[in-house]
């Protein structure tokens, strides 16, 4: 439903080296970088599995409260996200586990990023489901 989103972060290449490994675990990669002379200087790059769908902005001050989740095709990749997070100097929000207060089948992890956002990697498949 979401086609993309953005979020500002205090040091742009803590943050990529952060999501460079996290999303990484769920086949997504950074797929276009904005030119920094049509940014004024400011470092943007745009993460997904064919076009940008999630976007880091170098603009200072991120601000707190987000959260994002980013969806994964197996619990496999959800596991892979939550260590690969971890290994990137992620602050663990809830380890991979079944969220049944959400639902039944809600595979899900919870990391804070080096900015503080919440971020998470979900999939909603039954175990027997694996891609």
């Amino acid at each position: 439903m979401i086609d993309h989103i953005g979020i500002c972060v205090k040091d742009y290449d803590e943050s990529k080296a952060f999501y460079d490994a996290a999303l990484g675990a769920i086949g997504a990669t950074m797929v276009m970088t904005v030119p920094e002379e049509l940014t004024n200087g400011v470092k943007m790059g745009g993460y997904g599995h064919e076009k940008p769908d999630f976007w880091l902005t170098g603009a200072g001050d991120p601000g707190p409260g987000r959260h994002i989740a980013f969806s994964a095709r197996s619990r496999a990749e959800v596991d892979a996200f939550y260590k690969a997070a971890m290994e990137a100097g992620g602050r663990d929000n809830g380890k991979p586990g079944i969220r049944e207060h959400y639902h039944p089948h809600y595979y899900g992890d919870f990391v804070f990023d080096p900015d503080g956002n919440n971020v998470e990697a979900v999939c909603h498949k039954p175990d027997h489901e694996r891609e």
